[in-house]
């Protein structure tokens, strides 16, 4: 084991710009060196861009949700095209919710998958209680080189779907929880190339932090939990997972 200590990437976080310096330099403090800052509308991405342009080795997606699928998907291609994401997203489905009906949904996924494919840019995945229709979707427009199922709530069965189809899997502090054994089964299977890491900050803070606003400074507790459950060190965990980020957005941690 080294003595270096370990450098982490939160490949999906959300900041707000009012707090996004101070929780920038708060998850650096703690050795996260790089951060994906993920957009869940159109406004929301372009607050998400202006973040990551003004910081290094902060990054931005652009996407919509689909909890705002029902908004439509205005101005998303202009704003792929005129400033510079990582990924489409986050899009997806989400039927433990519906807050959009489900038939819009799909068509917003669909939709974006295609922008994903069209500009060579990775995608973001949201799948909540839609396994079957996520997968059958994805088949049917064509899996995109780097697709992230973000927020991993699946067992071992839709990790084994994922990973067959050539996506990677991305752990939040869901994998901490008690009860969440069928997350720790997925990470333990999942090769170490197709690891991602996130907090989904302000969301889903981790074991022993539950019921605090979470923030990307708490992503070595969701590394260690992960790393304990694949039966490997920190520092190859972190070492692993950033490589895989700088990979799958295309970014380069170094500069």
């Amino acid at each position: 084991m080294s003595d270096t200590a370990p450098v982490w990437v939160d490949s999906h976080c959300h900041l707000r710009p009012e707090s996004a310096e101070e929780q920038i330099e708060s998850a650096r403090s703690v050795g996260v060196e790089g951060l994906v800052v993920v957009g869940t509308d159109v406004d929301d991405s372009r607050r998400a861009l202006q973040v990551a342009g003004r910081h290094k080795r902060v990054w931005a997606t652009a996407g919509v949700h689909p909890h705002e699928a029902e908004r439509g998907l205005d101005g998303l291609e202009r704003l792929l095209d005129e400033e510079d994401p990582v990924a489409v997203g986050e899009c997806g489905l989400d039927y433990h919710y519906d807050h959009s009906p489900r038939h819009i949904q799909r068509k917003a996924f669909s939709t974006q998958i295609a922008l994903a494919h069209e500009r060579k840019l990775a995608l973001v995945v949201h799948s909540r209680a839609a396994w079957k229709d996520t997968f059958a979707l994805l088949q049917s427009e064509g899996v995109p080189k780097f697709t992230i199922f973000h927020c991993f709530t699946g067992g071992p069965a839709e990790a084994e779907h994922a990973l067959s189809m050539g996506g990677y899997l991305s752990f939040s502090g869901i994998v901490t929880f008690s009860n969440a054994l069928n997350v720790r089964e997925a990470a333990a299977i999942c090769p170490l190339d197709r690891i991602l890491l996130e907090t989904d900050s302000p969301f889903l803070s981790p074991v022993p932090l539950r019921g605090r606003p979470n923030t990307p400074a708490n992503l070595p507790l969701v590394g260690e939990e992960v790393a304990r459950v694949h039966r490997t060190d920190s520092e190859t965990l972190a070492e692993a997972t950033s490589t895989n980020a700088a990979r799958v957005f295309g970014v380069c941690l170094d500069s």
